[in-house]
């Protein structure tokens, strides 16, 4: 059972859903499941990403791993070092949430004394953007002098990294259904009372070009359902193109492409999160859900090298984690209290029920030979 909307929540999700409907009716009464992703999470003042509303953390829509605990943020510390070490210069964060990793990143490369010269976040959202500044002006000068915020990708090629932690999954995506050795596009339309219905349609060139050749790869079956997004290859092209020399780190609920679409996931990996709660129907709640679908990483390792970056290291979370000392963290200066507690924590990080093997880690390089030591433990590359 979904909790109940608020009054204004109510008023914020119908404003939304009426511009949605003014656009799938000015379209001919079926629209795209990417545009409408795209509107339901990103429509300037209304969309999800775009309005102001408490989104991560205990009184949000869902909790990601910075917020879970330090350690996640402490051993991540650890693995920038490495390649700070190699190529110096500074740390972009590509939607920082609630600025939990930022603060603890650079708490932790302080005490490493390898600091980045800059630490950049660029945050599409205004009310976690503000979150984020009171976040880091609780730090020490010498740390939060380095941050800035931006607006959009920097125009000069940097030196160090880019971290990317959950993002990719919220790139608005196609959806498809196979109809013999084609697809068919998933789409919505709008019932008689208003409400938002799924509706499929002809494929159009976008969709067929991406989806198609998935159905003939791996043989998926009449009436398999699944989504496809293409907007990938562009994200990896443009924050690519950011970097000079160093490694972009990105981690997110993902599988490679043969898992992705294995004959038994008939229905896609889209979800959606609403106060805590997980389920499937992204037609409902516009504007006050969170919409999202697993990344393919075959897609953005085959992007990284269109994009003349090298796949240098592919894990699970746990893997990633317990590569950059987890183990060493827990009881590193902690009473018995703390300990148990950092126990906890770990075990949503770690184990393969929580966050530990549906989240996987890439590291993405340009012009670099360094240590990875967070993916010392593993190497999954031949999946993709």
């Amino acid at each position: 059972m979904l909790a109940q909307l608020s009054d204004a929540e109510y008023e914020h999700s119908a404003s939304l859903a009426a511009r949605i409907r003014d656009e799938i009716a000015a379209a001919g009464g079926w629209m795209p499941f990417d545009r409408f992703m795209e509107l339901a999470l990103y429509a300037p003042g209304l969309g999800y990403y775009s309005a102001g509303a408490v989104k991560l953390g205990a009184g949000g829509d869902f909790v990601t791993a910075p917020e879970v605990s330090k350690l996640f943020a402490q051993c991540l510390a650890r693995q920038c070092a490495e390649v700070l070490a190699v190529t110096g210069g500074e740390i972009l964060e590509l939607g920082a949430g609630t600025g939990a990793m930022a603060a603890t990143l650079l708490e932790s490369l302080a005490d490493l004394d390898m600091l980045p010269d800059q630490y950049a976040i660029l945050e599409v959202s205004a009310d976690l953007a503000a979150r984020q500044r009171a976040r880091i002006a609780a730090l020490p000068e010498k740390l939060r002098e380095r941050v800035v915020w931006l607006d959009r990708l920097p125009g000069e090629r940097l030196h160090g990294l880019v971290l990317a932690n959950e993002v990719l999954d919220a790139l608005p995506c196609g959806r498809f259904v196979v109809r013999g050795e084609r697809v068919r596009a998933l789409g919505v339309a709008v019932a008689a009372d208003g409400a938002f219905i799924e509706r499929e349609a002809f494929a159009d060139e976008t969709l067929a070009r991406y989806a198609e050749p998935l159905v003939r790869e791996l043989s998926l079956a009449e009436g398999y359902r699944s989504e496809v997004c293409w907007r990938v290859e562009p994200w990896i092209a443009g924050v690519g193109a950011c970097l000079e020399r160093g490694a972009i780190l990105v981690f997110d609920y993902g599988l490679p492409r043969a898992q992705y679409y294995h004959p038994q996931r008939t229905d896609g990996t889209l979800r959606c999160h609403f106060k805590h709660r997980a389920h499937n129907d992204p037609l409902i709640l516009v504007g006050v859900q969170d919409i999202s679908a697993w990344v393919d990483f075959t897609r953005v390792a085959e992007a990284s090298d269109a994009a003349g970056l090298t796949v240098c290291g592919f894990v699970t979370q746990a893997a990633f984690l317990l590569g950059s000392g987890m183990d060493e963290l827990m009881g590193a200066d902690a009473d018995e209290i703390t300990r148990m507690r950092r126990s906890g924590e770990a075990a949503r990080l770690l184990l393969p029920a929580e966050m530990g093997e549906a989240f996987k880690v890439m590291a993405l390089s340009r012009d670099c030979d360094f240590s990875l030591r967070g993916f010392a433990l593993q190497d999954l590359r031949r999946s993709l």
